[in-house]
Parts: structure tokens; sequence; C-alpha cells
């Protein structure tokens, strides 16, 4: 029997020829990732297990990215960020990406790499990863966030840990991890205009639940899958988390390559791509026609629970946002701009980039030339900086947070209560082609309604 490209990851991290769904084996790791809201405890697991003066075991290998709690007032978001710089300082890590410094070049865009001790702010730590060459394939990434499992769009085996896991990483280099079950869901045919890799990922947990994939590895195949750049397969693989997946995946290919060597450091280390066997074993597989697939929402407060745009029209919203790790890539924003270009929005609505490279975006890139900015600021929308912002709710004065009971359409990837802060906040996940359509209208409305383009904004080229 053949092995799916996520057993294979792990048989070649625990030295084996292969393994097995359900048996334990330990993992060396490539690469542990963590930010400020987990970071200190993690810190905090590390140095008392292993001792004060302990060292991480690859300094190459930790990646400190403060992004959640970033511009606020709030001093003990602070204290932990004063945490995170004084370990790093500490251990000598050259990947915390520090939030007091920006560094661009002579055209305004975010320098890409450092050869110190503290490196300049990215944004969201899932965006900022791909983006400074710290994800590749083959690889194990284990970060202190649920959605990590976004970077298995570059073929590697990414997920969320918690920080007693994630101390004994720090010091061990290898953590103990079941193989799961593996899972194969196929999107054959022609991505249309108007549908985007949120759609996809919405129709699935619509499909099988918030809970049907629990700790199973979600793999993504298929011509359609195919068709989407980085941008979008990153979409899709965020949202495994929100279906119970361990871990999402999707097999490399030249799209993956060419973004990987492009981003990479001149000593980043080799990696080796694996696929799927041919004969591998499955515990479900499921199969989708991505042209016949509608804009797709998850309404309050799950989700699964799947409708249509077009059956919401009666949905008054508050306000609209398009942003987070899942909504504020450069892809994202270029087809915002395709839906708001010329128009004013009706309702409050919010531009939050992912990182400090998508927001030097929104001034590089032009649609009928003018710059994704200037169409947003035009067409009355709020801009914010790069960062996490009011995704996870945060303190009071977090840009965009919630802090009455509104309804609220967004291209973030949870609507949990209290995850826009008002606990009683209605959230509607959407693609941001819907959330600026809805943006416009007030209520939740159908993109096809604004969006005439005949090229579908997130496919390759």
């Amino acid at each position: 029997m053949g092995m799916t490209i996520t057993e294979k990851i792990m048989a070649a991290h625990a030295g084996r020829d292969s393994v097995s769904p359900g048996e334990n084996i330990w993992c060396s790791i490539d690469v542990l990732m963590t930010h400020d809201v987990c970071g200190p405890g993690t810190i905090g697991v590390f140095e008392e297990q292993f001792g004060k003066d302990a060292k991480v075991w690859n300094p190459e290998g930790v990646v400190i990215i403060p992004d959640h709690y970033i511009f606020t007032a709030d001093t003990k978001a602070h204290r932990n960020i004063a945490i995170l710089r004084d370990f790093a300082q500490r251990q000598g890590l050259r990947f915390f990406y520090d939030p007091d410094f920006i560094d661009t070049d002579a055209d305004g865009v975010p320098a890409p790499y450092a050869d110190y001790a503290t490196t300049s702010y990215r944004g969201v730590c899932h965006s900022a990863l791909p983006q400074n060459g710290h994800t590749r394939p083959g690889e194990i990434l284990l970060g202190t966030d649920s959605h990590t499992c976004t970077h298995g769009a570059f073929g590697e085996l990414a997920t969320g840990i918690g920080n007693t896991d994630a101390g004994f990483v720090m010091g061990a280099g290898k953590l103990w991890l079941r193989v799961p079950e593996s899972m194969k869901f196929v999107f054959t045919g022609e991505i249309p205009p108007y549908i985007m890799a949120k759609d996809l990922i919405l129709h699935v947990i619509g499909e099988i639940g918030f809970d049907g994939a629990t700790y199973c590895a979600m793999e993504f195949d298929g011509p359609a899958v195919r068709q989407l750049n980085v941008d979008e397969r990153c979409t899709i693989c965020n949202m495994a988390i929100e279906a119970g997946g361990k871990n999402g995946i999707i097999a490399p290919d030249d799209v993956t390559l060419g973004y990987v060597r492009d981003r990479a450091r001149d000593d980043a280390p080799e990696f080796t791509v694996y696929t799927s066997d041919a004969d591998a074993n499955y515990a479900a597989s499921h199969e989708f026609d991505a042209g016949a697939l509608e804009p797709t929402v998850a309404q309050p407060h799950c989700p699964d629970r799947r409708a249509l745009a077009r059956e919401l029209t009666d949905v008054k919203l508050d306000r609209s946002y398009i942003g987070s790790c899942t909504g504020g890539k450069t892809t994202d924003f270029l087809a915002a701009a395709h839906v708001l270009n010329g128009r004013e929005v009706t309702i409050d609505t919010y531009i939050v980039p992912a990182t400090t490279e998508v927001d030097a975006d929104l001034d590089r890139l032009k649609l009928a030339g003018k710059t994704l900015r200037e169409v947003f600021v035009e067409a009355g929308c709020t801009i914010g900086p790069a960062s996490c912002a009011a995704c996870l709710g945060g303190p009071v004065d977090t840009f965009g947070r919630a802090n009455e009971p509104i309804k609220v359409i967004s291209t973030t990837n949870r609507n949990f209560p209290g995850r826009m802060g008002h606990k009683d906040a209605g959230v509607y996940l959407a693609s941001p082609l819907t959330a600026a359509a809805s943006a416009l209208t007030g209520t939740i409305t159908d993109p096809r309604d604004f969006y005439d383009s005949d090229t579908p904004v997130g496919t390759v080229g």
C-alpha cells in the first residue's frame, strides 16, 4: 500500500521507510513559529523544563512573529512583546520580526531579510512566513496558532500546537505526533470568475461539517486547485482547521516551487518534494465541480453554516471587513478593488493588509490607472495597518474591533462569538468579492451583481 504526502513527510522526519495512520512517532521539526499571544507561555515552558540558561535546539529554526496585538495601548500586550524581544536577543535568534522596526528599501518595499538578531516587523505570521522564506516543501512546520495549517499550501506538514508542546520543541527539536488519516478533496472543472478559494473551502466545510475532518490530513487536489495562485492555495489550507483537520496540504507543483525559490534565502536548507502515491489509502474522498459552485457564505456562529450569497439578500449589514491571513493578501485586495473601483460603499468598510508587503502592494499595483489604495479610499473604505487587527477580537482599541452587537461580513476565517470583539456580533464569512459587493449595498450580495471580469482573480497568471 502506498502513502499519502502527509504520511511520507512524517516517515522521513521519523527516519522510517513508512508509517500508517494511528501510529505515534517521534518527528524531527524544521521550523517552530510563535507570536505575541502564545510566545511568552511557550518561553515559560521551555525555560521551566530546560533551564533559564538553556539554548533553543536551532536558532535558525525558531521564528517569532508578533502580529496579533501590535497597534494597541494595552500595557499587557506591550509586555508580551518585550518578553519576546528579550528572549530573541538572549538566544541570538535571527528571525524575530520586531514591531519597533519597519525597514524598507528606496522604493518603500519592506526589506525581505536581515542578518542581525532583530529583524523588522512584517505583519500576520501566516502570510509573513512564506513571504520571508520560511515555508518549504517536505518540511514540518509547527506553530502556536491553529491556522498554522495555512502552510500546507507549500507541500509541507504544517499544524498548530499548544504552548506545552511548543516549549518542548523549542528545546528538543522534535515532537511525538500521531499519524493522521488522510481525506482527499478534488476540485474538477474551471473556476468561474466570480468564485474564489474562500468559496471552495466554505463549500467543503459546509459539506462535511465543522468536525468532519477531525484530526485528519485534508489533501486538496484537482485541476481547479492547480489553477489557483499561492495566495488562494493558502486560503484553502488556512481553513482546514475549521473542519477539525490536523493539517491541510496541496502537493507542490511549478507554481509552488517558483514561489518558494523566489523567496528563498541564500543559506536556506535544501528541501524534498513529496507527492501522494496512486495507491495511497484515504479515509474518505470527495469530488466537486468548481464550475458549478456559487458565491458562498458561512452564517454565525460556525463556519459550517453554509448558505449561498444570493439566498441571504435580506440580511442587513453594519460593516464589511476585508483582511486577515485568510482575506488580507494581495490577491484578496485585487478582487475587492475590481468590485469597488468607481463605486462607493454604503456601510463602514475596513481594509486591513495581512503584511507590510501587502500594504506596499496597495501602492504598487494599479487598476484602471489608480493604485489599489486610491481605489479603496475613493470608495470610502478605511485602511488599517498590517496586522491581525479585529480578527481575534483583541484589546478594546484594536483596529476594526466591534464594540457592539453588529452584523459584519468578513473575509476572516472564524465566526465564533467574540471573534470580532463583541460576543453578540454576527460574523458572516465570505470571499473578498462577496464582502466588497455587500459593502456597496449594505446587505449580503452576490458578487455577480458587480463583478463582470472574465478571468478569475486568483488563478495562476
